[in-house]
């Protein structure tokens, strides 16, 4: 494929820089190495800043219009991102509930919920997370154990949750559960919308090596949920998270973004950093570099080529497994690479002034291997639904769980 701007491709870039250009003045600027003092306060910022974006049309790309959307396509999405990161604007704060929870919605909820979310959801006045993932079950993710038993009109949740991003923050959620334990695993599930805010709910933040803690565990103790919040029919909750989980690994990494700091960025640390190594360290910095670009750009175009399948109507599929599992790998390289670049300022995890960009890019990717499904369950993905390789015998797909709490 052609990677080069179409002339109309080149127009709506144009369109995007001016509209950047235009609310300058309100977008919160991305500054590397320091963080916000106060939690709330970026909090704040980042959902006002999403705000502006989307009433100048440059959130919820290719979402239908008639959902609050534009209408546009994946090019014009990757175009947006590109033009984000060129404006050194951070990652939008509803960044899941934009690629996966929104998706969801649209899909397989109600017109009342539509309604009721989805502009909201475009704008950050309601910020989502995906509540799938717990102790007992993240990559068998449908062995999950957290009970919604139905009440009349509501249904009530207990279980817990684990590793669920931006929880601490979210009004709203998606939120897998078991509610036929006497049928097969993946035929006893169904997914609701939850208030995050609703009684019995308990968020817990996940401090990581990092020192940043974006993951969460959370609690459901007799939380009740309308019937009317529920996302497709009982027993269906395999179907309808499969589609949160394709969306997922497109958005991760399945559609050309980066994983982790942009090569870009890299570059231009490598051009200040490089001349002050010593001559033998900067020939291992220059072949890790080397490495980190080839790898980040090839995983880049690989996923601009999955623009194409999907632009002509296709839709997400395992193909898009590989886009994650190789950026995580570039990812790795370029973090892996960004410090090597320190020197001897490694040793302290930042610079001499303070900038500890690298070090957290480093310490935070093992927990992006982990998310959005796991490098090995990424790997049976491919053998088996992309190679053809015959998967393991498993008897847990016909018989009855048994796993469930009561």
């Amino acid at each position: 494929m052609d990677f080069d701007d179409t002339p109309d491709e080149a127009a709506y870039r144009a369109h995007v820089r001016q509209l950047l250009a235009e609310h300058e003045g309100e977008l919160l600027r991305s500054q590397p190495g320091k963080e916000a003092p106060d939690a709330r306060q970026q909090e704040a910022e980042l959902r006002r800043t999403q705000r502006v974006l989307a009433e100048a049309g440059l959130v919820g790309v290719t979402w239908p219009r008639a959902h609050g959307g534009q209408g546009g396509t994946l090019v014009q999405q990757a175009i947006v991102q590109q033009e984000l990161a060129r404006a050194r604007v951070p990652a939008l704060i509803n960044h899941i509930g934009i690629g996966m929870c929104g998706p969801t919605v649209i899909g397989h909820g109600t017109e009342d919920q539509k309604r009721r979310y989805l502009a909201r959801l475009l704008r950050a006045d309601d910020v989502w997370c995906q509540l799938f993932s717990e102790p007992a079950s993240g990559s068998d993710l449908a062995a999950l154990r957290t009970t919604a038993v139905r009440d009349g009109q509501d249904w009530v949740v207990n279980g817990q949750k684990v590793w669920t991003t931006l929880a601490q923050v979210a009004d709203y959620g998606i939120l897998l559960t078991r509610t036929d334990p006497s049928r097969p695993k993946h035929a006893g599930l169904t997914m609701f919308v939850v208030d995050m805010h609703a009684p019995g709910v308990t968020v817990r933040p996940l401090r990581q090596m990092s020192g940043g803690s974006g993951f969460n565990e959370v609690f459901f103790d007799d939380v009740r949920i309308p019937d009317s919040e529920r996302l497709g029919e009982p027993g269906e909750g395999w179907r309808v998270a499969l589609t949160t989980l394709m969306n997922e690994r497109v958005a991760i990494g399945g559609a050309g973004s980066d994983i982790g700091l942009p090569v870009e960025i890299l570059a231009a640390h490598a051009r200040e950093r490089l001349p002050r190594l010593e001559p033998e360290r900067q020939v291992l910095a220059r072949q890790a570099v080397g490495r980190a670009v080839v790898a980040s750009l090839a995983t880049r175009y690989t996923g601009y080529r999955r623009f194409t399948v999907l632009s002509q109507g296709g839709v997400p599929g395992p193909e898009a497994s590989a886009g994650k599992l190789a950026g995580t790998a570039a990812g790795r390289l370029v973090a892996d690479a960004g410090v090597r670049l320190l020197g001897d300022d490694a040793v302290y995890a930042q610079t001499a002034d303070g900038d500890d960009t690298w070090a957290r890019s480093q310490a935070g990717m093992p927990g992006i291997a982990i998310a959005g499904g796991t490098d090995q369950v990424l790997r049976n993905i491919l053998g088996e639904r992309v190679l053809g390789l015959p998967p393991e015998p498993r008897s847990d797909k016909s018989e009855p769980f048994s796993g469930a709490a009561r």
